[in-house]
C-alpha cells in the first residue's frame, strides 16, 4: 500500500536556481536545517523527508516582490526567478491535524531569506486526513431547508450601523427587516460580545423580534449571531443562541483559528457562518500567504457551512475573476457532499445580480447587501424587494433596465446606486 502523502503547491520567487530553492523548502519543512546534523541519517531523510515532485519555471523579474531576501554572493546582476513548485510531505509527519499540517506546509517557509516571494496555492490531502474532520453539517441544502428558500439565492443583509445600536434600536431594525421578507441577517464581525451590548441581551432582543415577525409572516428569518470569542466561550455563546431558538451562528475563522472552528463544529446544532475577516493580510500580496483555494479547503474541513468570498465589483482589492474562482472553489466537492454556500458581500446591491449570475452561473449563493438594502430610497422592505427583483431579471435573462420598467423597487435602486 502506498504511503499517504500531502502534496503542497507553491508559487515562488527567488534569486537562486529553482531546484536549489525547492530543496531548501523541502529540507526546512521536514528533516533538514541550515546545517547538517549527525542525527539526519539516510533513513530519517528517506522516511520523513519532503520530496520535490515538480518544478515549473515561470517568468523572471528584476525587482524582488518582498524585502529581506539574501542575494547570492557570486552574482553581479541578480535575476529573480519565478516558478511553481510541488512538494510531497509524508502524512505520518503530522497526522490528521490542520494546525500541524499548517506548521508543515505554511510554517517557516515565508521567512526563508532565499525567497523574495512564496505563496501556497493548493493542497492535495489524503482521504485519511479528510475523514478525520466533520466538514459542513448543513451546507447548501441544509441552509436552504432552514431558510425555506429554493431555486434562487438567499438574500440577506448585515446589521448596520455595525456597532453602537441600543437594544431598542436593534429591535426596531430587526423587526423591520424580518417583516420585509428577507431571508438572512447577520451581526457585523465587529460586534460579538461587547460590554455595551452583551451577546445574551442581543440574542434575546433579536429572537423575540424574529419570532414575532414569523408569527405574522410564516417565515422565520435566519440570523447569524457573531459568537466569536476565546475557546472556552464558544460553547456558551452557541448554547445561548440555540436555547433562544436561533438558527445560525457566525464565527471569525481567523480569530479563533481552524482548530476553534473544528471545536465548535463538534457540538454545533445550527449552521456555522464562516467570516474571513483578516483575510487580506494573508492574501493581498500575490507572492505571499495563500490562495483562497487552500483556505476554503481547510475552512470546509473544519466545519463551516457558509464562507465569505466577496462579491463582484466589491469595495475591496479583490478582482471579479478572483471572486468567481472563489465561488467555484466553494462549490467543488472535496470528498462527498461537502460543498459550502459562498457568501457574496461588499458593495452589493440589486444591480450586481445580473452580472454576478452571468459570471458564476449558479444560484447557490447567499447574497448580502448592507447599504444596498438599508440605503434604498424606498426603505428597507423596498431594498429587499429590489434584491429579489435583480435576481429575477438575471434568471429570466433580462437586462436590469428592461426589468426595472415594470418593477419600481429595482428602478429606484438603479437610480440611487448607479449615481452613488
Amino acid at each position: 500500500m502506498t504511503e499517504a502523502r500531502v502534496l503542497a503547491t507553491y508559487r515562488i520567487e527567488t534569486p537562486y536556481p529553482l531546484d536549489y530553492a525547492a530543496a531548501v523548502m523541502a529540507g526546512e519543512q521536514s528533516t533538514g536545517t541550515f546545517v547538517s546534523v549527525p542525527g539526519e541519517t539516510p533513513y530519517i531523510k528517506q522516511t520523513y523527508g519532503a520530496s520535490i515532485v515538480r518544478i515549473t519555471e515561470l517568468d523572471s523579474v528584476q525587482t524582488p516582490s518582498l524585502p529581506g531576501v539574501k542575494l547570492p554572493a557570486d552574482k553581479a546582476q541578480v535575476v529573480f526567478r519565478r516558478g511553481e513548485v510541488v512538494l510531497s510531505f509524508p502524512y505520518h509527519n503530522f497526522g490528521a491535524s490542520i494546525p500541524n499540517l499548517l506548521a508543515t506546509v505554511a510554517g517557516n517557509l515565508y521567512e526563508l531569506r532565499e525567497f523574495s516571494g512564496l505563496r501556497l496555492i493548493d493542497l492535495d490531502l489524503p482521504i485519511s486526513f479528510i475523514e478525520k474532520y466533520h466538514g459542513p453539517q448543513f451546507g447548501i441544502e441544509g441552509t436552504r431547508r432552514l431558510a425555506g428558500v429554493y431555486e434562487r439565492p438567499l438574500v440577506g443583509t448585515i446589521v448596520k450601523p455595525s456597532i453602537g445600536l441600543s437594544m431598542d434600536e436593534l429591535r426596531a431594525l430587526v423587526r423591520e427587516l424580518a417583516l420585509s421578507g428577507i431571508d438572512f441577517m447577520k451581526d457585523d464581525e465587529l460586534n460579538a460580545n461587547p460590554p455595551y451590548a452583551p451577546l445574551k441581551a442581543r440574542v434575546q432582543a433579536v429572537m423575540e423580534e424574529i419570532e414575532r415577525a414569523a408569527d405574522q409572516t410564516g417565515k422565520k428569518t435566519m440570523y447569524a449571531f457573531n459568537i466569536t470569542g476565546d475557546m472556552d466561550e464558544l460553547r456558551e455563546h452557541h448554547d445561548t443562541v440555540v436555547q433562544a431558538g436561533g438558527n445560525c451562528v457566525m464565527v471569525g475563522i481567523n480569530s479563533v483559528g481552524f482548530a476553534g472552528v473544528s471545536y465548535l463544529r463538534q457540538f454545533a446544532e445550527v449552521p456555522i457562518h464562516g467570516h474571513r475577516n483578516q483575510w487580506g493580510a494573508m492574501t493581498r500580496c500575490p507572492y505571499l500567504g495563500m490562495e483562497f483555494r487552500v483556505y476554503q479547503k481547510l475552512a470546509r474541513l473544519a466545519g463551516v457551512d457558509h464562507l465569505h468570498t466577496n462579491g463582484l465589483n466589491n469595495k475591496f482589492f479583490e478582482s471579479n475573476d478572483s471572486v468567481v474562482q472563489s465561488v467555484q472553489d466553494c462549490l467543488t466537492p472535496m470528498f462527498g457532499d461537502d460543498t459550502v454556500m459562498p457568501v457574496l458581500s461588499s458593495g452589493q446591491w440589486a444591480g450586481t445580480a445580473v452580472e454576478t449570475y452571468r459570471a458564476i452561473q449558479t444560484v447557490d449563493v447567499l447574497h448580502l447587501a448592507g447599504g444596498g438594502i438599508m440605503a434604498h430610497p424606498g426603505g428597507i422592505a423596498a431594498g429587499v424587494e429590489s434584491m429579489k427583483q435583480g435576481w429575477e431579471a438575471a434568471l429570466h435573462g433580462q437586462t436590469l433596465e428592461a426589468y426595472a420598467e415594470t418593477h419600481v423597487e429595482l428602478a429606484q435602486a438603479m437610480e440611487k446606486f448607479t449615481r452613488s
